[in-house]
């Protein structure tokens, strides 16, 4: 009795073994792997969020701001508004193109030698040709001015195609820069009553010249450098307003051209520090 208890207690626990060992094995299986909360990764912090650091935009420089410390008078020289402010400045301004790449950075290039910035009139015909010229002048930080779509007497025109005229250069402008030009010079210095009252309802100053280079000129055969350094040099007085042309022969004359005028103790007064009001 005593052995056949021994035995069936003896199976009894092989039985309870091999039991244990099947409960344990799935346990001892999941233990070798490891448990799911181990896999699971950091959620990102905040500072990791590329929103939160916003790009500025290269490709249109914000405008510069210029405290205005000159206005034009009547003769359309530039002033200081303190009278003892500095009167040898000259106004630099080119106008009719933009015609072709390699003079508008030649010209581009000599302004940066001299520290100078200077006013580029142009034609709407000109800029729908070649608006990278626009951004090309635009980016290297002169000024844009408007010089009417096409290069006609705007005297005589109707009121409607004024208006044409004159906004049509303000919408291409402002599309390819951003900003609009807030100076306008009509050809051939000619203009009426309307067209001024639509220049400054445009929130633009009206221009024309009191220097003039006659680069235009071919009967005078100015298409020689040293007469356009001439005809401007003779013409030289505090305030002149410099009109030039982008010519081959006037890119010639330039750097010349800064460099006697700042041996004569004149400096290029910066467009944007212009009011836009004439006084």
């Amino acid at each position: 009795m005593n052995k056949k208890a021994s035995v069936l207690m003896m199976s009894v626990m092989i039985l309870l073994a091999a039991c244990s060992a099947n409960q344990t094995s799935p346990a001892a299986t999941t233990s070798s792997t490891p448990a799911t909360v181990a896999t699971i990764s950091p959620s990102p912090t905040p500072t990791a969020t590329p929103v939160s650091t916003p790009t500025p935009t290269a490709s249109t420089p914000a405008p510069e701001v210029v405290k205005k410390t000159y206005h034009m008078n009547k003769n359309y020289d530039i002033v200081p508004n303190d009278p003892t402010g500095n009167k040898k400045i000259v106004l630099l301004t080119f106008d009719d193109g933009p015609k072709e790449q390699a003079m508008n950075q030649a010209l581009i290039d000599i302004l940066k030698k001299h520290n100078a910035k200077a006013i580029f009139f142009l034609n709407g015909y000109r800029i729908k040709q070649k608006p990278e010229l626009v951004k090309l002048l635009y980016s290297s930080g002169n000024i844009i001015g408007n010089h009417a779509w096409d290069h006609d007497n705007l005297k005589s025109m109707t009121n409607e195609k004024i208006d044409q005229q004159v906004d049509d250069v303000q919408k291409i402008v402002k599309e390819l820069t951003g900003q609009s030009p807030v100076f306008f010079r009509p050809p051939y210095g000619s203009g009426n009553d309307y067209l001024k009252t639509k220049v400054k309802d445009n929130k633009m100053l009206y221009m024309t010249w009191s220097n003039g280079s006659l680069d235009w000129d071919m009967t005078n055969k100015n298409n020689d450098s040293g007469k356009v350094i001439e005809n401007v040099m003779k013409q030289l007085h505090d305030g002149s307003n410099i009109l030039m042309h982008e010519l081959p022969w006037t890119v010639k004359a330039l750097d010349t051209l800064l460099t006697q005028l700042e041996e004569k103790g004149y400096s290029f007064v910066d467009p944007n520090a212009i009011e836009l009001e004439m006084k």
